[in-house]
């Protein structure tokens, strides 16, 4: 569930972890602003995420034993989730208490719905 503000049209785009992509304009400009620290926290799980997943492909090109990759797998799961656990909680700590102060019932759907699809 990334999140891209494009300025000057006030378009949010999330993509969600099964790489579905939502999109939604808000009537006003979020007054909130995302933790330059947090974005970098989250940026490095997922390129560590993704480098697991680079050598998992490579134990399938190897031939490695079926079990060690699945265990594989499975951390990299394991570590998507918390990283949407992560992207999350920043989302209720920020965008979510704008939301409710603006009286902005849409991004308060939004995230009902991307949480429906991240529990699933």
């Amino acid at each position: 569930m990334s999140e891209n503000k494009i300025q000057d049209q006030g378009i949010h785009t999330h993509v969600l972890e099964d790489g579905t992509v939502v999109q939604h304009s808000h009537s006003h400009s979020h007054t909130h602003t995302h933790d330059p620290q947090q974005i970098k926290a989250v940026l490095n799980r997922l390129s560590r995420a993704i480098g697991h997943l680079e050598s998992i492909k490579k134990m399938i090109e190897s031939g490695r034993d079926c079990s060690e990759v699945l265990i594989q797998l499975s951390a990299v799961k394991s570590a998507i989730n918390n990283t949407g656990k992560v992207i999350l909680q920043d989302h209720i700590q920020h965008c979510l208490v704008d939301a409710v102060e603006t009286g902005d019932m849409e991004a308060i759907e939004e995230l009902n719905k991307a949480i429906d699809r991240f529990m699933k």
